[in-house]
């Protein structure tokens, strides 16, 4: 009987395939309008001419919007990469926009490693004319890359959740860092400290993007992916093959043996290839009309719901299978505990761009995978033009979401603006009214991820210090970045700072912590603010691959106060359950002010509560909070003084502005002044 796939190819899985009963390659690509596809075969010391080109018969090749093919072994004759050249269908009006160019030679979607020659260019891939000796290619090879797990497991933690987000190449690209030369701004290099993670008591790191990102686009972050399955070649020690994706599983392997869960920052929103002037690397070449969403608009032909110039078009089936297949691949071979879905609201628009209101066919899909299951689902519940569905409105019911309110209240706050107080009491509480828990939504406070900084905006540090950004440096005439709700202490930036504004910005810096470690839901914050790291006010420094974004671990020594207070802080909410609960507080709550009621007028900058552990099988905690610049005279209106020991007091110098465990001080007062713009912990003795 004759294997039909052997003659003609098999349609999945797609991407490229060895096939060893065969010894052959099997190549799979999706193109719904193509009319000629060719695949090109390369060996590494020939990248200009190909050592076997086949052009596919559609006849034979070609089930519904797919062709594929199969090679033998020998006829590739030591060919290492691949590449495809497409033609088909000159653009037409309105939707029908096509940008096949034979002459370009394109990146297969589901490239596994990308290469790229020493000739690679972004511009070869923009203008006119042949891109043959300088398009990052696919790569083919016998075997796959292995890697022993040996007994690794996934990671899930709960009320002791800390995010700390980071970037790959910043954490420790600089010689101050500790660690090895050639580990540094690599996979290995997150390795080498985590020792520092685990002192510091962070249980998940969460990565920005590390999918392989055009190298010639500038953009330093990565929120320019090329391919959504190879990492990124520059965060391995070195880009031979199979060891990026090995130091990769590696840095996982090892994270999970220190109990830190993995959690990528993924881009499926937009690619590099920007708007119609872009490179065509591959999407646009393959099938722009399958692959984005369009305007219509022959002058603007791509809609750019993501402020890059292009969005991916997630309504389409064959966009969503290319999603799914790369969530599949980094759960199950790379062994990661989540993702982060950057502009995650671009999930829900239509082919035409408007919002699926009803019920986006992603979020089914993602759910329904088997593979997918019990992977932690974050999102960046809003896009770049304007969509904002963050609690109750995004469709991933179950999803955690970035918390844009909660950083917006809290900034507000510390920074002692007035009419402020109620919706801390919100955003303290975890933020019901945009998750509420009534019996239709029954949504819950874990799944507001709350944070003050990130990578967009300023560092913490540069929160409390500058009253301006100072983006020039990006080359958008200081117009780029977000408004922070900022405020410099009074004076700005970071030179010849009066030592009581310096004490200030310090004391900001804790009670911003303080009240993150303190608030119901999923605390997050951004590397280097536990020793106040300084991006010189610049809060968008997506194309800044250098010192202004690399931590500089020299502040770590500077402020290691800064350093204690945060561990401490962070050692405290995880011993302590009833801090991040799994539902909200209710009646375990109880609010105060400086007197028995709290006081909610415009004028207020106070607050206090206690909060009831017994339910969590947790103690007792009691929190005054002062925004005034003044001190406070506090009240103590659950219990008797010899029921509270103090642990928190940001008004006092380090080591007393927080205890460690067992040298809490005992209270001997029913009233407890609260220093200028201050918070006080009390626990149960």
């Amino acid at each position: 009987m004759q294997d039909w796939h052997r003659r003609e190819g098999s349609p999945f899985p797609l991407g490229v395939t060895w096939v060893p009963d065969d010894r052959a390659y099997n190549f799979a690509l999706y193109s719904k309008h193509a009319e000629l596809v060719e695949v090109r075969l390369y060996r590494p010391d020939n990248l200009q001419l190909p050592q076997f080109t086949y052009e596919f018969d559609p006849l034979i090749n070609k089930s519904g919007p797919i062709w594929h093919c199969r090679v033998p072994q020998d006829h590739a004759d030591g060919a290492r990469y691949y590449g495809y050249r497409i033609d088909g269908p000159q653009p037409t009006a309105g939707f029908e926009l096509h940008q096949f160019d034979r002459e370009k030679l394109l990146l297969d979607p589901h490239a596994r490693d990308v290469f790229f020659p020493e000739e690679f260019s972004r511009e070869a891939a923009r203008l006119p004319g042949s891109n043959e000796g300088r398009a990052p290619l696919g790569v083919v090879e016998t075997t796959l890359c292995d890697f022993d797990w040996e007994d690794d497991a996934p990671v899930r933690h709960s009320s002791d959740l800390v995010i700390y987000e980071m970037h790959v190449r910043g954490f420790t690209a600089r010689p101050d860092s500790g660690v090895a030369e050639a580990s540094r701004g690599t996979f290995t290099g997150i390795i080498e400290k985590i020792p520092y993670l685990q002192e510091l008591g962070v249980t998940a790191v969460e990565l920005m993007p590390v999918f392989q990102f055009d190298p010639d686009e500038g953009n330093y972050w990565g929120y320019m992916p090329l391919s959504f399955f190879a990492p990124h070649e520059k965060y391995a020690s070195d880009s031979r093959r199979c060891l990026p994706e090995i130091e990769f599983r590696e840095m996982v392997k090892q994270l999970h043996r220190a109990g830190i869960e993995v959690i990528l920052d993924v881009v499926y929103n937009h690619t590099c290839e920007g708007s119609r002037d872009g490179p065509n690397y591959s999407f646009k070449g393959i099938d722009a009309t399958t692959y984005y969403v369009l305007t219509g608009d022959p002058q603007n032909p791509y809609a750019n719901f993501s402020g890059t110039g292009n969005t991916l078009h997630t309504a389409n089936r064959a966009v969503r299978r290319l999603i799914i297949d790369s969530l599949r691949y980094w759960v199950t071979e790379m062994h990661v505990d989540g993702f982060r879905f950057d502009l995650a609201s671009i999930f829900t628009r239509k082919s035409d761009g408007s919002i699926n209101q009803d019920d986006p066919p992603i979020f089914g899909q993602i759910a329904a995978d088997p593979d997918l299951k019990g992977i932690r689902l974050i999102a960046e519940p809003w896009d770049a033009a304007g969509v904002n569905q963050l609690g109750g409105r995004f469709p991933g019911t179950q999803w955690m979401q970035w918390n844009g309110a909660y950083r917006d209240a809290l900034q507000r706050f510390v920074k002692s603006d007035p009419g402020s107080v109620p919706e801390l009491m919100t955003r303290l509480y975890g933020s019901a009214d945009l998750f509420p828990d009534d019996r239709f939504h029954a949504l819950q406070p874990f799944q507001s991820v709350n944070y003050v900084t990130s990578h967009d905006g300023f560092s913490l540090y540069d929160l409390v210090s500058y009253n301006e950004r100072r983006n020039h440096a990006n080359g958008h005439n200081n117009e780029d970045g977000q408004h922070d709700a900022s405020w410099n202490c009074g004076h700005e930036g970071d030179d010849q700072v009066p030592d009581d504004v310096l004490a200030l910005r310090r004391r900001l810096v804790k009670n911003f912590f303080a009240l993150l470690m303190l608030s119901n839901g999923t605390p997050m914050f951004r590397m280097g603010d536990e020793f106040l790291q300084s991006q010189g006010g610049n809060n968008n420094p997506y194309n800044q691959d250098n010192e202004t974004s690399w931590l500089d671990w020299a502040r770590l020594e500077q402020n290691r106060d800064i350093f204690r207070f945060f561990k401490l802080m962070i050692q405290f909410r995880k011993t302590h359950p009833s801090i991040g609960r799994s539902r909200f507080w209710r009646d375990d709550v109880h609010w105060y002010g400086t007197e028995h009621a709290p006081d909610l007028s415009w004028h207020s900058r106070s607050l206090a509560f206690s909060l009831n552990g017994d339910s969590q099988q947790d103690i007792n905690l009691y929190v005054m909070i002062n925004a005034w610049w003044e001190p406070l005279e506090f009240g103590i209106h659950k219990g008797s003084p010899s029921d509270w020991s103090r642990v928190v007091d940001i008004s006092l110098a380090s080591p007393h502005d927080i205890s460690e465990p067992g040298r809490e001080q005992p209270l001997a007062s029913p009233f407890y002044t609260v220093g200028p713009r201050s918070v006080v912990v009390l626990a149960d003795r």
